[in-house]
Formats: C-alpha cells, structure tokens, sequence
C-alpha cells in the first residue's frame, strides 16, 4: 500500500520504542509476559509476530514453528531479537500496514499491544491484511488494550483502572502512563473491533477479558 493518503506508522510508533535505553528496560516495564499460554494456542509451520517488540513471543515460538517472521517498525527492538541469532527467526523492519509475507501463507499470526497504534479505519485495513497472510482456516491470536464497558462508564472504569497502577515507572507503568495511553494512543471498544474482525473475514472462537480493559482473542480465518 503506497500513497500520499499513507499513515506513517513509525510516527505512530510512539518516541520511547525508538530509544534503545527505553528498549532495555521494555520487558520489565511489560512486567515480562509468559507466551506460553498464546504459544499453546497455535500450531503450524510459519508463525508471523506483528508488533514483536523485543520478541518475547518470537525467540519462544521459535522451538515450536519452523519459520517465524518478526515484524516491528522499531529498528532498536529489532536489534535485541537479531543479537539472539536465532537462525529460524526472520525480522523484518515493518508495521501491520507495510509488512508484504513472502512465501507460504502463515498459519498463525500472532500481536500483543500494537495494534492500537492505530486508528479506526487503519485498524479494520491491518486486520483485512492479516487475514491475506494467512491459510484457510488459520489463526490469529491478538491481545491489547481494548475497552469492554459503554462510553458512559468511562470515568468509573478508567479510575479503577489507573487506581491499580505502579508508582515506580521502572517496574510498570504508572498513572501517568495510563492516562498518556487513553488521551494519546487509539484503544477501541470491543463493540467496534468486533465488526472489524468479521468483516476481515474472522470468526472469534475465544475472547477473554481482564480489568475492562485488556483483551485478549483467538480468532480463525474463515475457510
């Protein structure tokens, strides 16, 4: 996809994923994620990581899946998945509307806390292009901050919400950062992703919710 009307996805990107200090400290501030549980879910031979960060998901599915392509537009998270010279891990500099799969189609697509980077409209163009780098029938497994609750619960449910958070920004993300993710990043309601997934051509086979606010989704591509 090319053209003026494009969204730069490295602008979108946010300023911190692009700083190697801030690149250190990533998976302590994500509380380091187990993706044992995601992994558990996904078979096949090509797995793609959409958003792979520091490749937490990426360097694990590589014991289980013959090829993994390790997609991020953050040239610094990137480095950190290339220094661990996995031989079946592929990176590629990319985000969800400019990464092109070569090869077979993928049996699994995997993305965690990227996708609302995006707005909207970019959102439903990422899903539809998920959904042509797969096989018939494969999966796509998507975790993000996603808003279960109606636009008239905001307030309650966003208090709960930064009332659990850290104080030390090191180990976690604070108030501040929380409040920085509502006002400035493009979370949606789950009634809104919901659509868009289906008109991608998904169906959801499972969708589980934490705090209002994170979901995570198992979805197949419709044969």
């Amino acid at each position: 996809m090319t053209g003026p009307w494009m969204l730069d996805e490295l602008a979108h990107a946010g300023p911190e994923h692009l700083d190697p200090g801030f690149v250190a400290g990533f998976d302590r501030k994500q509380g380091r994620p187990d993706p044992s549980e995601d992994l558990a879910l996904l078979d096949g031979h090509t797995v793609v990581d959409l958003g792979a960060g520091t490749g937490r998901f990426a360097m694990a599915a590589a014991k289980r899946f013959d090829r993994v392509v390790a997609v991020d537009v953050s040239p610094a998270m990137l480095a950190v998945i290339r220094s661990a010279g996995l031989p079946n891990v592929e990176c590629v500099q990319a985000g969800f509307l400019t990464y092109e799969h070569r090869g077979e189609p993928a049996d699994a697509v995997f993305t965690r806390h990227a996708l609302h980077q995006l707005p909207d409209f970019w959102k439903a163009i990422a899903l539809h292009r998920i959904a042509g780098m797969l096989r018939p029938g494969g999966l796509l497994r998507l975790r993000d901050l996603i808003y279960d609750f109606q636009p008239g619960e905001t307030e309650t449910v966003l208090r709960d919400w930064f009332d659990q958070a850290v104080t030390d920004p090191e180990v976690g993300y604070t108030r501040d950062d929380l409040a920085e993710h509502v006002r400035t990043e493009h979370s949606t309601f789950r009634w809104l992703l919901e659509p868009m997934l289906d008109a991608a051509g998904f169906e959801v086979l499972d969708v589980q919710f934490t705090g209002r606010v994170f979901g995570a989704y198992t979805c197949q591509k419709r044969v």
